[in-house]
């Protein structure tokens, strides 16, 4: 594969999504069972979730395990379908990030850039591709998120 040059960079993971029809049931496993710590809890009506979100370690690598359910099981979209909903990735420029690639042919979900649960900005990679937009992540949810300078700082001074 060619090296190419990008006007950004994927730091690391930022989160792992779990969905299910009930997340009392999936708290019970991550937090009850395993012990990771809830830090929060988002409800968005346009994205279909009510979910918890937790922390895995801690510090600028910590790493979000959010626990999803859909507030109504009968729309869309259906954060429970699949199970593993989607990953984020930490980016340290995601506008740049965003607008290489697309022209790259890399499609993206509606929406464009906004805020997320956790109040960073992020945009979703699409599972699929199209006629117009035919590069995707192959049948996986990616979101990508824009590091705050604390972590930009913390990945440049670690070798992780």
């Amino acid at each position: 594969m060619l090296e190419i040059s990008r006007p950004f960079k994927i730091l690391g993971l930022q989160q792992i999504a779990v969905g299910g029809a009930d997340k009392n049931a999936l708290k019970e496993f991550w937090v009850g069972l395993l012990g990771i710590s809830q830090i929060g809890h988002f409800v968005s009506e346009s994205e279909n979730v009510d979910e918890d979100i937790c922390q895995l370690g801690s510090g600028d690598f910590a790493v979000e395990v959010d626990l999803m359910q859909p507030l109504d099981a009968q729309r869309r979209p259906r954060v429970d379908n699949p199970a593993l909903n989607h990953i984020g990735l930490w980016v340290d420029d995601l506008g740049a990030a965003y607008e290489w690639l697309q022209t790259q042919g890399l499609r993206f979900t509606p929406g464009g850039i906004r805020k997320g649960a956790a109040g960073f900005d992020v945009c979703f990679v699409h599972p699929k591709g199209n006629d117009l937009f035919p590069r995707s992540a192959e049948g996986v949810l990616v979101e990508l998120v824009q590091a705050p300078q604390r972590v930009i700082d913390a990945y440049a001074s670690e070798s992780v």
